[in-house]
């Protein structure tokens, strides 16, 4: 089980990439857009320094959501690799079937 700390943290984060998100967006639109004059481009770019680091989509951790695993993820089940393989064996995942040969 990892630390309810770095869950917590990671749930906050992704509660400021969800407020952030649109006015990112726009800033980082007009930032890179060469067709605007050079002024309002470097505006756009001190106000998106301005916002907070951690309403960056890219801080987020994909966690497994049964033990909050940060590795082995598996992005289909949301889950790490041994969670997976844990109810897999167990048959709680439908569809799912551990193979032995």
């Amino acid at each position: 089980m990892a630390k309810k700390s770095a869950v917590e943290k990671n749930k906050n984060r992704g509660n400021l990439v969800a407020r952030y998100s649109r006015k990112r967006a726009r800033l980082k639109e007009i930032a890179n857009d060469k067709n605007l004059p050079i002024e309002e481009r470097f505006q756009a770019g001190l106000k998106l320094s301005e916002m907070p680091r951690n309403g960056a989509k890219i801080r987020l951790r994909n966690r497994c959501e049964v033990t909050g695993r940060p590795r082995g993820f598996y992005r289909k089940f949301k889950m790490s690799r041994i969670s997976l393989r844990d109810l897999g064996s167990s048959g709680q995942i439908p569809g799912l079937a551990k193979s032995s040969w």
